[in-house]
């Protein structure tokens, strides 16, 4: 058996994360892809914090994997829109990783995610050693291979089975499970960073939507609010109360008075008698 120490040094003459190039020089083709990555992110972290306290997890937001070397580097290598790697370092020697070599860390992302900017056929290109499915499905090979079209509103979700990627049906919910992470995957129509769009979004298994900080924050503050508007109102019935009990023992005191003004009035009225030589009682 090949030992760590021997792999390391077998793989010497290859280069690291350090040696090749972070990008391949292109733009972003979608003007969405930047939020929509930002947006996976985001709600998907109290998820990933749960399942790996030691924080060993690295999500790759348009950053290379790098999958068989070539001349010029980057040919080697595919750069999906979100992928997610469990149980690996978030930093190599205390610098953000610039790329992800898989012929280094031989640990595939668990869930790999494009975005379309096309027609999709760049995303469902099975053309051997060339095209990104094939390199998916025949490589890589992540358990689980999602394509997003926002124009159509509409994600399709493959799972590595049998060897071979097998399209999924969604649920009830239109959502599609992803049991590893205990999330759900489907399309939510709704504003996100100023635009009203079909987005990219993960649920629990339950069917809840995943916040984003913003959004945790805002519903944190709706709460308080609301908490706040409820123990206002507990203070007002409080005040009401106590004005009801205030008033009903105005009433008591009044009808007490009113019955001692009547005692007197019937004791005058006796003594007047009795003055006339008049017995009341009689």
């Amino acid at each position: 058996m090949t030992s760590a120490t021997n792999l390391d040094t077998d793989l010497t003459p290859f280069p690291d994360h350090t040696q090749l190039p972070e990008s391949d020089g292109t733009f972003v083709k979608n003007w969405q892809e930047h939020p929509q990555s930002i947006l996976l992110t985001d709600s998907i972290q109290p998820v990933l914090q749960e399942l790996h306290p030691d924080g060993q997890y690295c999500i790759g937001q348009d950053l290379g994997i790098y999958w068989r070397l070539t001349d010029p580097p980057e040919k080697g290598a595919e750069a999906p829109d979100w992928f997610y790697v469990g149980n690996v370092p978030p930093l190599l020697d205390g610098i953000t990783r610039r790329s992800y070599v898989f012929w280094r860390e031989h640990i595939a992302p668990l869930i790999v995610l494009e975005f379309v900017s096309g027609d999709g056929s760049e995303e469902r290109d099975k053309t051997p050693w060339k095209g990104k499915f094939w390199i998916y499905e025949q490589v890589i090979r992540p358990p689980f291979y999602g394509i997003y079209e926002v124009k159509k509103a509409s994600v399709e979700v493959y799972e590595f089975i049998g060897g071979k990627y097998q399209l999924l049906a969604a649920n009830e919910r239109g959502h599609y499970p992803i049991p590893p992470l205990g999330v759900e995957l489907g399309i939510w129509q709704g504003q996100y960073q100023n635009a009203e769009l079909p987005w990219l979004r993960w649920w629990d298994l339950q069917g809840n939507l995943l916040l984003t900080g913003e959004e945790r924050a805002e519903q944190e503050s709706q709460r308080a609010e609301q908490e706040r508007q409820r123990a206002e109102q507990e203070r007002q019935r409080a005040e009401q109360e106590r004005q009801r009990a205030e008033q009903e023992r105005q009433r008591a005191e009044q009808e007490r008075q009113r019955a001692e003004q009547e005692r007197q009035r019937n004791d005058r009225l006796m003594a007047q008698l009795r003055s006339l030589g008049v017995e009341p009682e009689v």
